[in-house]
């Protein structure tokens, strides 16, 4: 049978329910939300005249709701506009209308009782065949279904949506009784393919997949911390980034998530799971209960284990139980992995530390690894599971049975055994068998240990994805230390960078002229993407600046024009070039996404061209590139200085898109022509396609345009009148003005007496020019190191 989700029904609008609702907006689906009708009337309704029966009080809950969540940050939705998909409405007037509906989702309060009532209702409305989930973050599915209609137990389980919604990848597809396999495969799809998330089927258990295995992380931290005498700052360092995870590791997280959502589970897991091996570590330690009664829950009270005051973060003593000062972290440990930059080869570095912070991961690892062996059954036939759970819910860069593979399996074992735990029988099984590690990569495929057939098997539902860690040595063309070029199969390539933090230098654009040669002699088309934690920030600023330093300018001219010359070539040459953002696409890497043939961008990309943050203008062809684009928006009687000045104002505000969606409303994507693809697991593999597609087309090589339209002194006097207002007014900075008139002489082409039809070669010509001119300026230099040493702009 093929089932669509044109409609889906939201039932509770809390903070849960209208952030579900805004990620199937996000996706282009209509989207009825409903919560309660208020009981009484606010002092304002009051004084309004307004009684219960007005329709503006019995939608009150949802309306501001709703509106609370379209206003936070980071928004739940890709672009405000998106919001006109969403219908509100109440349980009592509108339960009717989700007779509409293809799938309706409960999200009301955490309570059995409460969530049966919601059902009872809903079977009266609800058609045959729909779909009915409730999004749980525990209470047991098979309790919720009872006394419902056979056609309902069939179509319903547990879809467990991580909070927030849009960001968390985590989608947990939990079985009732009776859920037939045709509803879980079609969820599993519909989760991966429209959602974008990591679909894991979870067994009916306590806090299913995710929250087991999480709350028990962080529980059992909450016990190591005064064990091993450590401070939450101390904890913070060692299980953030340095390992993979947040930055806002863990006692920071607790804060942003809320103490009292934690111990909610963590006591549902306490009582749930009598019969655990770690079931006294889900009892809270003394200070939680202190700081619960003292109502001490992080972000939404103000304090947590951290508080601010004025300026200063201050941290929590666990010992006093008072707040004082930061005191910096640092391990020796910790110092030995600075030059690795991998986390997951960072592990066996870590295990072997001699201090604390060596000690504190030996414990970890191996309580986590006893723990996570021995949920396989209990909590999901394949252990595969965990890690993907993990990973979407947790953001860990890796799952724990990755993390012990990179350890060593056996290595694993030994640190368990000197903690006091023993192995989980299937694992010595495992070795017994032959087989060495967890996972396996097999012509360009993950394979995981089955414990049934006790052999390596194929990961499911990798077909639709190009994983570039699987393929990296086996697929490998060329490479050199900033970039690597594979083989995608089909004639076409992929060009991976592997600088630091993704950023151009003169490595990467050999790569990208490499890439390209190569592709014009043998293959048919190139994908320029990446699996990293951002797509590119920029071009590599610590050149500039010391080109700039030593005033090497003729260096720093040809620099500039290498990179405007290679942003060219993927413009004109011979083969179709897909540009694939996600993350941070700034500078530079938002010039190269402007210059493709097509860009296929993951919805989670923030892109825009943010060069007036170091004092310079885009040199990479993105000046050039603007002016361009509101050339092509000329229209006859136009006022065309409005278009120009809406181009000028995105580089000039450095406007950074918060999603790929907003980018075509600064004009960085173009309808029609660039595609935004919600799963980045699927983007590598999209852009294959679309690459495919435009050379299976018949692509042609594209002539150089000589035909920009550009509007000389008329566009330059206006933005000149502009800034010097902007500056009298004191909204901008000397330096500020500068920058801006630079980028106004280029995208009004220069001070030419009248509108004039110039060459792409001119603008740029002009655009290095102004790029150079900027380098020589010491505040400039100031703004570049300033961002070298602090990571933020400088204003001077």
């Amino acid at each position: 049978m093929k089932r669509l989700i044109k409609k889906v029904a939201v039932i509770g609008s809390g903070i849960m329910g209208s952030g579900i609702a805004c990620h199937f907006a996000n996706i282009g689906v209509e989207v009825l939300l409903l919560d309660i009708v208020p009981r009484e009337l606010t002092e304002a309704e009051q004084k309004k005249g307004l009684t219960l029966e007005s329709k503006a009080v019995r939608n009150r809950v949802v309306n501001e709701h709703l509106a609370n969540a379209l206003k936070s940050k980071p928004s739940p939705i890709y672009s405000l506009k998106f919001a006109d998909r969403i219908k509100t409405g109440n349980t009592t007037d509108d339960l009717s209308k989700i007779a509409e509906a293809d799938w309706i989702i409960e999200v009301v309060v955490e309570r059995l009782d409460i969530k049966k009532q919601v059902f009872e209702q809903i079977e009266k409305f609800r058609k045959p065949g729909t779909l009915i989930t409730s999004n749980t973050s525990g209470i047991p599915i098979h309790f919720m279904s009872e006394g419902r209609s056979e056609d309902f137990q069939k179509h319903f389980c547990g879809t467990h949506f991580f909070n927030p919604a849009r960001y968390l990848k985590l989608f947990e597809i939990i079985p009732g009784p009776k859920t037939s396999t045709e509803v879980l495969d079609f969820l599993n799809e519909y989760g991966e393919k429209f959602l974008g998330k990591t679909s894991v089927i979870a067994k009916d258990t306590p806090a299913f997949i995710g929250n087991r295995i999480g709350i028990f992380g962080i529980m059992s931290m909450f016990h190591q911390v005064k064990e091993l005498g450590l401070t939450i700052e101390e904890v913070d360092k060692l299980t953030g980034p340095v390992i993979g995870r947040p930055k806002s590791a863990t006692f920071r997280t607790v804060d942003v998530v809320g103490l009292d959502t934690l111990v909610h589970v963590a006591n549902g897991l306490y009582e749930g799971v009598p019969n655990d091996e770690a079931h006294e570590l889900f009892k809270l330690p003394e200070f939680i209960s202190k700081m619960m009664e003292n109502k001490w829950l992080g972000s939404k009270t103000g304090q947590g284990f951290y508080k601010k005051v004025d300026k200063d973060i201050l941290s929590l003593d666990l010992d006093t139980l008072e707040y004082r000062a930061p005191k910096k972290a640092s391990f020796a440990t910790l110092e030995l992995t600075k030059t690795i930059d991998k986390p997951i080869d960072r592990f066996k570095v870590l295990v072997k530390g001699t201090d604390k912070a060596g000690e504190f991961y030996r414990k970890n690892f191996s309580g986590m690894f006893s723990y996570v062996a021995n949920r396989v059954p209990e909590i999901t036939e394949d252990f595969y599971k965990i890690d993907d759970a993990m990973k979407a819910g947790f953001g860990w860069e890796n799952g724990p049975f990755e993390i012990w593979d990179a350890i060593g399996v056996e290595k694993g074992i030994e640190l368990m055994k000197a903690e006091g735990y023993e192995p989980a029988v299937w694992v010595t099984e495992m070795l017994a068998s032959g087989n060495k590690s967890f996972y396996t990569i097999k012509d360009g495929a993950t394979y995981f240990y089955d414990r049934a057939s006790k052999s390596q098997k194929k990961v499911p539902g990798q077909d639709a994805f190009i994983i570039l860690n699987n393929i990296r040595e086996s697929k490998k063309v060329w490479s050199n230390s900033g970039a690597v070029i594979h083989d995608l199969g089909d004639g076409i390539l992929n060009l991976e960078f592997q600088s630091k933090m993704n950023t151009i230098g003169g490595d990467v654009l050999q790569g990208i002229n490499k890439a390209i040669d190569l592709a014009e002699k043998e293959y048919s088309g190139l994908v320029i993407g990446n699996q990293g934690a951002n797509f590119s920030v920029g071009a590599n600023i610590g050149m500039i600046f010391m080109m700039a330093v030593e005033q090497e300018y003729d260096e720093l001219n040809m620099a500039i024009k290498l990179f405007q010359d290679t942003m060219m070539r993927v413009r004109y040459s011979g083969i179709p070039v897909v540009v694939a953002p996600h993350g941070m696409t700034l500078g530079g890497g938002c010039e190269m996404s402007m210059h493709a043939d097509k860009v296929v961008a993951a919805a989670e990309t923030y892109i825009g061209l943010v060069e007036f943050g170091v004092g310079v203008i885009p040199g990479g062809g993105g000046s050039k590139e603007m002016a361009l684009r509101a050339s092509d928006l000329f229209r006859k009687n136009d006022v065309e200085l409005n278009v120009l000045q809406e181009y000028f104002l995105t580089v000039a505000m450095a406007k950074v898109s918060t999603s790929a969606y907003e980018a075509y409303d600064l004009g960085i994507l173009q309808h029609g022509k660039d595609v935004v693809v919600v799963n980045r697991d699927r983007q590598i593999a999209e852009a294959k396609k679309h690459a495919l597609l435009l050379a299976e087309a018949g692509y042609t090589q594209p002539v150089r345009r000589k035909d920009v339209k550009v509007l000389g002194k008329q566009a330059l006097g206006m933005f000149l009148v502009g800034t010097d207002s902007m500056e009298a007014g004191h909204y901008i900075s000397e330096h500020d003005k500068k920058i801006a008139n630079k980028l106004a002489y280029v995208m009004a082409g220069g001070d030419l007496s009248e509108p004039t039809l110039v060459t792409e070669q001119y603008l740029l010509d002009i655009e290095r020019e102004a790029f150079l001119s900027l380098c020589t300026e010491r505040k400039t230099l100031e703004r570049i190191q300033f961002m070298l040493t602090k990571g933020k702009p400088l204003r001077n």
